[in-house]
């Protein structure tokens, strides 16, 4: 059985380009015990994956040369040497760019069974997997709103950045998401029944930015989550209310290496603020109680989403070059079967 993969061919120089990625056969090897065979449904795209193509110092390992592209799975289970795990299983993981992985199931949070009666697979990938853990670790145990404030988030029709907003909605928050385009700033507002939406694009300086953010939270900000950086970090700190609290998730602004000073740092001290940085893979103990709230809300209707999905595994490193651009819809996936 021949499994196709796709690896980093080269380490990109400023943007990356299609030309970074390699598109590879492989035979699929025998298992050994304790080992399992699964085949992948659906491959998540994510911008975390742009800081692992680097080989600078981060919070991860980059991404070794000339091996499989790292990257979060959904599939089913073809054959097991682990009794913990049977054929037809539908499965959560880290199996990466490629059709096919065998994993070590001895290894404990390899590989998690998940239920597909009421949630549907992909979703596992988003608002009931990492971007949905991310948004739910970063509001509640950073941001930690109380009802009544005003919580902005920015990247707010992506995968995490839906996540958060609905989820501070149901807390009795006020929300003000930031989007690119009047038709993302419509979804966040009409389906994710956010209280305002700012389109970026149409406020490309500080001042402007200012005004928008003014008259979509009159009140001010208690609670950002910054998934962005650069300017609008800069027009929501100037927004921010005493002792406001800004979860750092992502900083997309710089991830082809473009500095993101801080325009007024003095901020931090006059208006008391908590910046705090947070990467989801260090709360594993906070995962199932995360996944309760995030699962219950899915299959019930409460918590929205939608999702992008290029076909095949050759379209990955394509679909991954427009995410970083913003041209995806929610949830960015590929699917493999």
């Amino acid at each position: 059985m021949q499994n196709q993969q796709i690896l980093l061919a080269s380490r990109p120089a400023g943007e990356p380009t299609v030309d970074n990625f390699r598109l590879v056969e492989t035979p699929v090897p025998a298992l050994a015990d304790g080992q399992v065979l699964v085949r992948h449904h659906y491959l998540s795209l994510d911008p975390y994956m742009r800081g692992r193509m680097n080989d600078g110092k981060s919070y991860a390992q980059p991404q070794p040369l000339d091996a499989v592209m790292i990257g979060g799975t959904v599939g089913e289970v073809v054959e097991s040497r682990h009794p913990g795990f049977a054929a037809g299983d539908a499965v959560v993981g880290m199996g990466g760019w490629q059709q096919y992985s065998v994993v070590d199931a001895t290894q404990l949070g390899m590989l998690r069974k998940v239920d597909t009666t009421h949630i549907p697979l992909a979703a596992y990938l988003g608002a009931v997997g990492m971007p949905g853990v991310t948004a739910w670790v970063g509001l509640t145990q950073i941001i930690a709103p109380k009802e009544g404030e005003t919580v902005v988030v920015d990247a707010a029709s992506g995968a995490v950045g839906s996540a958060v907003g609905q989820l501070a909605k149901a807390r009795g928050c006020r929300v003000v998401g930031l989007a690119g385009g009047a038709d993302k700033c419509a979804y966040v507002m009409d389906e994710l029944g956010f209280d305002a939406c700012i389109d970026y694009r149409q406020h490309p300086d500080l001042k402007s930015m200012l005004r928008a953010l003014k008259e979509a939270a009159p009140n001010g900000i208690d609670g950002h989550f910054e998934n962005v950086g650069g300017l609008i970090l800069d027009a929501v700190m100037l927004r921010m209310n005493a002792f406001g609290r800004i979860a750092f998730c992502g900083m997309i602004a710089g991830y082809n290496g473009e500095p993101i000073p801080m325009a007024n740092p003095s901020l931090i001290l006059v208006s008391r603020l908590k910046l705090q940085g947070f990467i989801v893979s260090e709360h594993m103990n906070l995962w199932p109680q995360a996944l309760k709230e995030l699962g219950t809300m899915v299959a019930t209707g409460k918590l929205k989403y939608r999702e992008t999905v290029a076909q095949g595994l050759a379209a990955a490193p394509e679909a991954f070059l427009g995410l970083l651009k913003g041209r995806n819809f929610g949830k960015q996936l590929v699917k493999l079967v």
